[in-house]
């Protein structure tokens, strides 16, 4: 499967944009699978799934699927069974699938590990554009995209972009250089454009197998190292709160008798808790 994912601050257009998605590959008879990651409550771990609703014109289309995911906590834009859900879809045979992840921040930025092509939606006039240079989303995303076009300032905020992008290092001979589209999404401005450069990238990676193989390698190193935390945290964490042990242990940290890595040593050498 192609795996494409829409990134972008929260109220960029996200949601509509992914759907305007759907509807072209659709289009050109691609089955495609949408995880959308909503944010979840830091005390109740719940979360509103809203995508469901926003694409719900696709509900009885046998080529699509539509997954939401709550993040319950996990940073990096995504959801901590995404990498997981990613490997049932590809051998499920989706041709297609997109991920659309929380608002974008410094720190979320785990989707360039998990995507072939990551599209990063800005809106005109918002400062997104300065935002994503501060935050390094630059270096991460392979498509650029001024949603809400027809807004005053998208031709401004497109070229700081494309000044932007043309200031940073070469990335060598034969890299992908990313395109600046502008669409608004409401009425369908600029998805044919879209498509075209989701398929140009797509083009660009058949051409160069290297670059499609660190994408595929990196992608199951972080599936791996994701694994590998939830066993960790489920084998030595799970069922023991309240434990005198375990509690020990957190008091001498509460208490700086302990520092954390030490304790954290130690459960994982000896099973102590």
């Amino acid at each position: 499967a192609r795996i494409v994912a829409l990134t972008g601050a929260p109220g960029v257009g996200k949601s509509t944009l992914a759907a305007q998605l759907v509807g072209g590959f659709r289009a050109a008879d691609k089955r495609i699978a949408v995880l959308a990651v909503d944010p979840s409550s830091p005390f109740t771990g719940g979360a509103i799934l809203g995508d469901r609703i926003r694409l719900s014109s696709y509900f009885t289309d046998s080529g699509v699927f539509i997954r939401s995911m709550a993040t319950r906590g996990h940073l990096g834009g995504l959801a901590r069974a995404s990498g997981e859900a990613i490997q049932v879809l590809d051998a499920m045979g989706w041709d297609i699938i997109l991920i659309e992840t929380v608002g974008v921040g410094q720190a979320e930025v785990e989707v360039v590990h998990l995507a072939d092509t990551v599209i990063l939606a800005v809106e005109p006039g918002a400062g997104d554009d300065v935002q994503a240079a501060k935050a390094g989303i630059m270096e991460i995303a392979h498509i650029f995209v001024v949603n809400k076009a027809r807004r005053e300032g998208a031709e401004q905020s497109a070229r700081i972009i494309e000044e932007m992008l043309h200031d940073r290092p070469g990335a060598g001979e034969g890299a992908w250089f990313p395109p600046v589209l502008q669409t608004d999404a409401l009425d369908g401005m600029g998805i044919g454009e879209l498509m075209e450069a989701i398929a140009g990238r797509d083009a660009h990676l058949e051409a160069h197998p290297e670059a499609a193989d660190r994408i595929r390698r990196g992608r199951a190193r972080r599936i791996l190292e994701e694994t590998l935390k939830s066993i960790a945290a489920e084998r030595y964490l799970g069922g023991r709160e309240g434990e005198p042990g375990f509690e020990k242990i957190i008091g001498e940290i509460a208490d700086r008798k302990e520092d954390p890595y030490t304790a954290a040593e130690r459960l994982l050498g000896s099973g102590e808790g």
